[in-house]
């Protein structure tokens, strides 16, 4: 994949070295780069880190780290919410999971990137459970992904069961893995410190739809966190919430705010709520 790079005004007479440590490329990439022939170009002529570059330089980056695509499957189909030159932003639908494993080699998202991707790498950068639904952004290189892993916000939607006393508030509570469990977490005073945001938008008696940000990013944090209080998410029986109205968690990542390396600017992609999780607040 190629990128290419336009010098500002703020880059002017630096070194391109320091250029490429300010954008976010790793050590290890820019070497290999250096070890590309036509890795680093600038007007078809090799560039090197020490060589200083000029406002308005366009310089041209091959990445190719070598890893190979995963299979493609061609009968997935995955809504594209966004897309540029470095990152794309799928609509993950449930029962779906981001990466290939044992008990799942052909229906994930990364076989679909690979579909619709075929010469690049899967990278997301942001992850959702097999379950939850919305917004997952992937990067279309390893610079991109590099750039990304600055710092990106995720907003969710969540159903939980029963309607919350505090209508708005924060919940702060460690979260830990659960003894003899490689897949459960509990709330534990040794856990790591995480917290979430949570504001009530919908209710109806049994149900109430929360928009839920979380500050911190552990790994089932808002299913722990609304457990924790009382209010698991319905149709989440690992935390002991209820499947009588739906047979998943009802979790939808509904928006994802980032900057693109492709154009420098802040995105904000959204994710319509599932029909699903709207006849929860309907009943």
């Amino acid at each position: 994949m190629l990128i290419e790079l336009k010098m500002t005004s703020s880059d002017d007479g630096k070194p391109f070295g320091e250029i490429l440590k300010n954008r976010g490329f790793s050590r290890r990439l820019v070497l290999r780069m250096k070890r590309t022939e036509g890795g680093m170009t600038r007007d078809g002529i090799t560039i090197r880190t020490i060589d200083r570059v000029r406002e308005g330089d366009v310089i041209v980056i091959k990445d190719d780290d070598g890893i190979h695509p995963l299979r493609g499957n061609t009968e997935l189909s995955v809504p594209v919410l966004y897309e540029d030159r470095e990152v794309v932003v799928f609509g993950k639908a449930a029962m779906m999971p981001v990466h290939p494993s044992t008990k799942h080699t052909d229906d994930t998202l990364g076989n679909y990137f690979a579909v619709r991707y075929p010469t690049l790498t899967f990278r997301p950068v942001s992850r959702l459970d097999r379950d939850t639904t919305g917004c997952v952004l992937a990067a279309k290189s390893q610079y991109a992904a590099a750039f990304l892993q600055r710092g990106f916000g995720k907003k969710y939607l969540a159903v939980c069961c029963g309607v919350p006393e505090e209508r708005e508030g924060i919940i702060d509570a460690p979260i830990a893995r659960e003894k003899d469990s490689i897949i459960t977490r509990c709330v534990r005073e040794d856990g790591k410190s995480s917290v979430t945001k949570y504001k009530v938008i919908a209710e109806n008696g049994k149900y109430a739809l929360c928009e839920v940000e979380p500050v911190t990013g552990r790994t089932h944090q808002i299913r722990v966190h609304f457990a924790h209080i009382g209010h698991p998410l319905a149709g989440d029986d690992l935390y002991k919430g209820s499947k009588e109205d739906i047979r998943r968690q009802a979790l939808h990542c509904c928006e994802i705010r980032f900057v693109s390396p492709d154009d420098g600017r802040e995105h904000t992609v959204v994710s319509e709520l599932p029909e699903d999780m709207k006849r929860l607040t309907e009943l």
